[in-house]
């Protein structure tokens, strides 16, 4: 079944005085992409959650646009081989991340990229807060693919030769 987002479109007309519309069909695609810009619009000055801590409306308008775009995926497969990537986090609720970034003046520097490193294949995911120049935390974590949209970890044990802290 098609999906159609209905939109008024003004159509130039050869006569300046008559005016007519076009009802146009956007693709699942189309309205994916308008929600993610509206998702990444809302989170863009949020450095990273910390704003959004002090205001839930705003946490809860992020919270609708991420359903919103899941709602309009919720056919796609996105455990899959594409899964396997560098991801950098714009946006989490999170609160020990959040507590690492917001607190990294008290080791005297700032946390840098936040990232996510995922191999589906390795069943890896890694999380790293970087710490510029050279500085950086990493938590381990092995990967369930659960379903075709969801992911389980587990985080994997501390052991002290592991732990990668450096300022």
């Amino acid at each position: 079944m098609a999906t159609c987002l209905l939109l008024h479109i003004p159509l130039k007309s050869p006569n300046p005085n008559s005016r007519t519309s076009k009802i146009t069909c956007s693709s699942i695609t189309d309205q994916s992409q308008v929600a993610k810009r509206n998702l990444l619009n809302l989170v863009s000055d949020q450095e990273r959650g910390l704003s959004t801590q002090k205001n839930p409306i705003r946490r809860a308008s992020i919270i609708e646009a991420i359903d919103a775009l899941a709602s309009l995926s919720k056919d796609t497969v996105t455990t899959g081989d594409s899964l396997s990537a560098t991801w950098r986090l714009l946006w989490t609720t999170e609160k020990e991340q959040l507590f690492i970034i917001q607190n990294a003046n008290l080791f005297g520097t700032e946390a840098g990229d936040v990232l996510q490193v995922i191999d589906v294949e390795k069943r890896t995911l890694n999380n790293v807060i970087t710490f510029p120049p050279a500085g950086v935390f990493f938590v381990r974590s092995t990967i369930e693919i659960a379903s075709s949209q969801r992911v389980n970890f587990r985080f994997c044990p501390l052991v002290v030769s592991d732990l990668q802290v450096r300022f």
